[in-house]
């Protein structure tokens, strides 16, 4: 969001005076786009496309029912109203909320099973989504939250998923595909985010007949086996790349969109950064697919199909775009 704290928008609404649904159905529109409320009826936002196209689609849907509605831009060059109309944006008190939920979380982690834990942090990462959204003027709040919401991701993969790769500060050669066929692979079991979806490109796009060894202990790994996603393995966490990442620029295929796509998605699950909107579905996927499954064998049969079905979507949408 730009922070031009002098252009607004002012969108003024008169609906009949009996159509409550829609009045209420407008409030709640405008207060979960996080509209300021100046009056009954009288919103404002910072002035930009997104603020332009949210009261646009309101004023249609009252101008439906035969009802008022006037959008207005403005530059504010009052320095007491500018502070007057950013306080309304002031998201400090929803951040402090979620602070608290955060530390709640963490305190009780001990007593929660994995696939609990992981849906209470999604709910939690998803209402932080929607707030950060709608923080149009963000401050410290919002990275002290973020970084609570990291820490409570590294808490809960410490207690249910531990033995996390620490980032090798290296060069990824580029391999050859040629040189990869039929090969035995092994990683940590009860795979997580990056070790599923690694094991899934694999398969996919470098080593279509590959046999997977699942270690309870790494050091157990076979002698020939391609070791992947913990500390000594062949491919792991180079710098800021987790494992999935490695993969795609150790075989040449990060120019494929739908994998790099794939690749952001399991980075923000695997060790945060950029939000993606699917993040907190798939994670929740994942976390009850390895409650249904008894094996790894058998998780990433059934993840295979959810990251098929991705890829083909991030590929078609991009195809998509590019047409239009």
């Amino acid at each position: 969001m730009n922070d031009n704290r002098s252009a607004w928008l002012i969108l003024i609404t008169n609906l009949p005076g009996q159509n409550q649904t829609l009045r209420m159905r407008v409030w709640r529109a405008l207060k979960a786009a996080g509209a300021g409320l100046l009056r009954d009826g009288v919103y404002v936002l910072p002035q930009t496309a997104a603020s332009r196209k949210i009261f646009e689609e309101q004023a249609r849907e009252i101008r439906t029912v035969a009802g008022g509605a006037h959008i207005l831009p403005f530059e504010s060059d009052s320095t007491e109203q500018r502070i007057a109309f950013v306080e309304l944006f002031d998201r400090t008190a929803d951040y402090q909320e979620l602070n608290t939920r955060l530390d709640a979380f963490k305190k009780s982690l001990a007593k929660l099973t994995e696939l609990d834990a992981r849906r209470a942090l999604a709910a939690l990462a998803r209402d932080l989504a929607a707030t950060a959204a709608t923080d149009f003027f963000p401050g410290k709040s919002q990275g002290q939250v973020q970084s609570a919401l990291a820490d409570a991701e590294a808490a809960l993969n410490s207690r249910f998923s531990p033995n996390e790769p620490r980032p090798a500060h290296r060069k990824i050669p580029r391999r050859d595909l040629k040189d990869f066929r039929g090969r035995t692979w092994a990683t940590r079991q009860r795979m997580w985010i990056d070790r599923v979806c690694s094991a899934w490109l694999i398969r996919r796009f470098i080593d279509p007949k590959a046999k997977f060894v699942w270690l309870k202990h790494v050091q157990d790994k076979p002698k020939r086996a391609l070791g992947f996603d913990f500390d000594g393995a062949e491919f792991s966490h180079v710098d800021s790349k987790v494992t999935f990442e490695v993969l795609l620029t150790s075989f040449g295929l990060e120019s494929d969109i739908g994998l790099a796509r794939l690749g952001a998605l399991v980075h923000v699950l695997d060790v945060g950064g950029i939000p993606v909107p699917e993040a907190a579905g798939f994670a929740a996927i994942v976390s009850g697919a390895r409650a249904l499954q008894a094996d790894d064998d058998g998780l990433l049969e059934q993840v295979s199909p959810v990251l098929d079905s991705l890829y083909r979507a991030y590929t078609s949408s991009e195809n998509e775009g590019s047409a239009k």
